[in-house]
């Protein structure tokens, strides 16, 4: 996107260059690195970073909002409601297509956005990883508020551990070792010392939960939640001695019922320049837009992309029992902005923010982007392509 940026890069490209870049990667974590990463990072220019923030900006005005928390009740499941909510989700992640407005100029497109936390610490590796091994010029940068990769480890401390000790704080998922983002979770011991725990091994005593390690059982005072619950019922035939809607004593750090709040739910909500139509499917009352080419179909309580409609008729709206579970939204137009040695690629950025209780609002910490050829931005959509997959940010200073 940026031309300078861009040429500089890809005239010091080499593949050679690239696959010992990825093999540093796989090294440093064996076993870890499950997905592709792209031959290239984002060059975002100041004009379009200045459009991000400033989308951001309004978007984080109406989660502020007093009767936000009361527009999202619905959101999460009474099944799935976990006692203990703070005040405000402890992260928030906002996802942006690249796209071209009418004047010519590059914009973003609010695409989703999560009150769930993303992939901050293997982003902050892969980026210092780039700059070593490509050229990347001097006036770029990919951290927020933060001026090293030591100033932003301390800011997530103070997020993530807040006052406890590092084995009192775990990163939970299920089954973490079979994970896509498990090498999140390695450059996340390394960095904090929170080591991942899975579901399945937390003890329950009362009101207070424990792991075991080495030998010893070690309370649980605070969890970097990384796991949805939703994906819970892919296991029905779990047996464990903690289930998630107890009561206990712990301390959340990104708490799971903002997962809900903060999602396709909140999008109706939101409205301006850089977010496109979107509307509840109950709300049109079985009047459809006529042209519903330009729409696409995503159910609330669904993740991952999973159960997205690109190509409707109007059978198939008035097909669904639910329609209140679902958003129809106006399709967004990515632009191929990545000049690749064959091509051009789109790209979508994810701004990343922490947001710790006492603060008044959340904090843009980091970033990532995903690169993409496909229909899509998914890993399904992009097979067998190169310059694709998950990569960095880099924003002009």
């Amino acid at each position: 996107m940026h031309k300078q940026a861009r040429e500089a890069f890809n005239n010091s490209f080499t593949e050679k260059g690239y696959e010992e870049f990825v093999e540093s990667l796989s090294s440093a974590f064996p076993g870890q690195l499950d997905f592709r990463v792209a031959e290239t990072p984002v060059f975002v220019p100041k004009e379009l970073t200045e459009k991000i923030l400033r989308a951001s900006d309004e978007i984080i005005e109406t989660l502020l909002s007093p009767d936000f928390r009361a527009k999202t009740d619905r959101a999460v499941p009474p099944n799935q409601h976990v006692p203990g909510e703070n005040a405000h989700t402890s992260f928030l992640a906002i996802d942006y297509a690249i796209c071209r407005n009418a004047a010519g100029e590059l914009v973003p497109q609010l695409i989703e956005l999560q009150g769930f936390p993303s992939i901050f610490g293997y982003q902050a590796f892969l980026s210092e990883t780039f700059r070593k091994f490509f050229d990347v010029q001097s006036n770029f940068g990919y951290l927020f508020g933060t001026n090293s990769l030591d100033e932003y480890v301390s800011k997530l401390k103070a997020l993530i551990l807040g006052d406890e000790q590092p084995e009192n704080v775990i990163l939970l998922e299920i089954f973490p070792e079979k994970q896509k983002t498990r090498i999140d979770f390695a450059v996340t011991e390394q960095m904090l010392g929170v080591k991942a725990i899975c579901y399945t091994k937390l003890i329950r005593e009362g009101r207070q939960l424990f792991y075991e390690k080495d030998g010893r059982k070690i309370r649980v005072k605070r969890i970097y939640n990384r796991l949805i619950f939703d994906d819970l019922f892919n296991y029905p035939d779990l047996q464990t001695s903690y289930h998630f809607t107890d009561e206990v004593d712990v301390q959340w750090v990104g708490h799971p019922n903002w997962f809900f709040r903060i999602s396709k739910f909140a999008m109706p909500f939101l409205n301006g320049e850089f977010v496109p139509e979107t509307r509840f499917l109950s709300d049109y009352q079985g009047d459809f837009p006529s042209d519903l080419q330009n729409y696409v179909l995503k159910p609330l309580f669904s993740f991952a992309g999973s159960g997205v409609q690109l190509h409707l008729t109007k059978a198939d709206l008035e097909a669904i029992a639910d329609p209140e579970n679902y958003i129809l939204q106006r399709k967004v137009a990515y632009e191929p902005v990545i000049q690749a040695p064959d091509g051009l690629v789109k790209c979508e950025i994810r701004m990343m923010y922490g947001w710790t209780d006492s603060a008044e609002k959340p904090e843009l910490l980091i970033s990532l982007s995903r690169l993409s050829r496909g229909e899509m931005i998914g890993v399904r959509y992009n097979k067998d392509f190169t310059w694709v997959g998950g990569s960095a940010s880099f924003f002009e200073h």
